[in-house]
């Protein structure tokens, strides 16, 4: 498997994390935004091409991996001398609050993305979670208007490039973000009048994470705003959820460029897809959980969803 004019185009970080969880801690293991994308679109069969900066102490190794399991790595630049951006964070005991303990931007601080030409009519392109101008920059390098292209934010870009961010919401297809972004964006406390104010920006679907409760997909539909539920799967053992929301993502564009359509069907199974994987990594710290997904344990896990999504009524609900 390689990169081609089915696979996707994701632009995020590639770095290095150091975790710390009520079930332990490690050090600077590999993570980054870029990476979990790269490694959940993978496990569908799908290539990705990612868009991203490391610096010299990246591990060859862990790049031999990626491209092996079919990583594009072409619009990976690697400065001389340069060091890869670190995150270190510790989570608090209901593992849904985390504090950050440090930040170094590192090659990160420079970095402006170029997408390699061959990739530039890509048909799949997914905005990971950096400043929205580059991710504007790089909607203006496309040479055609990609099929789909999905954006990931945070509200520390609401907080210093609110309008920038919203001139890059207006030009993509589905906007993903969590409760409280959602909130802060749309000034709403409802998330229906948030995902009804933040449509109106100009995206054609949000998805609104709400971690160990599930996401919520939006779509405007003949006038009537359309919503689509997917619990969060009930897991034993939450790990580490760093690199869930991205695994999310990955997962969710690389099933609808497998399918090949972009109608609101493919798109709430995408969101099933991407909530499977997304377990996974939950259960294990850093990549580890997500780069042992094989076929048939990612199907048992989407049964799993059917399973707890169905049920059948047994009775007619009636009034006097």
């Amino acid at each position: 498997m390689s990169w081609n004019s089915s696979s996707i185009v994701a632009v995020g970080t590639v770095a290095f994390d150091s975790i710390k969880t009520p079930f332990g801690e490690r050090e600077r293991i590999v993570g980054g935004a870029g990476t979990y994308i790269g490694w959940s679109a993978t496990r569908l069969g799908v290539g990705a091409g990612l868009v991203s900066v490391i610096g010299e102490d990246f591990p060859k190794a862990e790049l031999e991996a990626m491209t092996s399991a079919g990583m594009g790595l072409d619009g990976v630049e690697c400065p001389e001398g340069g060091k890869s951006f670190f995150w270190a964070g510790s989570y608090h005991e209901d593992m849904n609050g985390r504090d950050t303990l440090a930040t170094e931007l590192n090659v990160l601080a420079d970095f402006k993305p170029v997408i390699p030409a061959a990739w530039r009519q890509a048909k799949w392109l997914m905005l990971g979670n950096i400043d929205p101008t580059l991710q504007a920059s790089v909607l203006d390098q496309m040479e055609a208007r990609p099929e789909l292209v999905v954006l990931d934010t945070m509200n520390f870009w609401m907080d210093i490039a609110l309008e920038p961010l919203k001139a890059v919401i207006a030009r993509v297809d589905v906007l993903t973000i969590n409760d409280e972004e959602a909130r802060q964006l749309s000034g709403e406390r409802s998330l229906v009048r948030a995902a009804k104010a933040i449509l109106a920006m100009g995206p054609r679907y949000l998805i609104i994470k709400k971690g160990e409760h599930g996401a919520l997909l939006f779509h405007h539909q003949d006038g009537e705003l359309v919503t689509f539920f997917c619990p969060a799967l009930p897991l034993e053992d939450v790990v580490d959820p760093t690199g869930a929301g991205d695994t999310f993502a990955g997962g969710f564009i690389a099933h609808v460029a497998r399918i090949g359509s972009t109608d609101f069907e493919t798109l709430k199974e995408g969101v099933v897809v991407g909530s499977a994987l997304a377990s996974f990594t939950c259960e294990s710290f850093g990549t580890e959980g997500i780069r042992a997904v094989t076929g048939d344990r990612l199907e048992q896990r989407v049964k799993a969803f059917r399973n707890m999504m169905s049920w059948t009524a047994s009775a007619v609900v009636t009034t006097t």
